[in-house]
């Protein structure tokens, strides 16, 4: 039975593109129902809509709270019937409003270790901090959100990229995009072939 991905991004939407290529030369058994934006300008957009799959921009109201906006949000995901939601790039905090429609089945990825540079900019600081001689590696990981922690939900996969003296900004954030699109289509992979009770927090 292929899975059901529904992909939440925010912005250029590589991530969704790795996933778009394994599912169409048959490298991961799924198939991505739906892509929710919350930005009309996401370039994640464009990608999925070339490749025939839905769209749905869910931009914020003025004046929303975040409780109305991720059950808005839910209300648009819960539609596409997805067995797994994966966060691409996804830049928003989800509450338990959205959360709770989906028990152990919000998958995140982010650029760095677990513990490690929760939040945004995770390359930038890990980069920062190794040329103060504080680190001399970063990586990735991916995993479950089943509550509101930041970047802190239990780890499914990681893997590490090393900082080099040679790197610029620019070269380590390759390295560590290519590192993402290896293990969240690695670990897809590895979910959609799990009984979904393995996966439940």
């Amino acid at each position: 039975m292929t899975a059901r991905l529904a992909v939440l991004l925010s912005g250029n939407g590589s991530n969704l593109q790795a996933i778009l290529d394994a599912t169409a030369s048959g490298d991961l058994p799924a198939k991505v129902v739906t892509v929710v934006a919350d930005r009309t300008d996401a370039y994640g957009l464009r990608r999925a809509e070339r490749a025939g799959i839905r769209t749905v921009v869910c931009a914020p109201v003025p004046g929303e709270d975040r409780a109305a906006y991720d059950e808005r949000l839910g209300r648009i995901v819960v539609r596409a019937n997805p067995d797994f939601v994966v966060l691409a790039g996804w830049m928003r905090l989800l509450s338990m409003t959205f959360l709770q429609r989906f028990p152990g089945q919000v998958v995140n990825l982010h650029p760095a270790l677990p513990g490690e540079y929760p939040g945004t900019h995770a390359i930038e600081r890990a980069f920062a901090d190794a040329r103060a001689g504080a680190v001399t590696r970063t990586g990735v990981m991916v995993h479950l959100v089943p509550d509101e922690g930041i970047d802190n939900g239990p780890v499914l996969a990681t893997v590490e990229v090393p900082i080099l003296p040679t790197d610029t900004l620019e070269s380590l954030s390759e390295r560590v995009h290519a590192a993402e699109h290896r293990v969240l289509v690695d670990t897809l992979r590895t979910l959609t072939k799990e009984p979904a009770d393995v996966r439940r927090p």
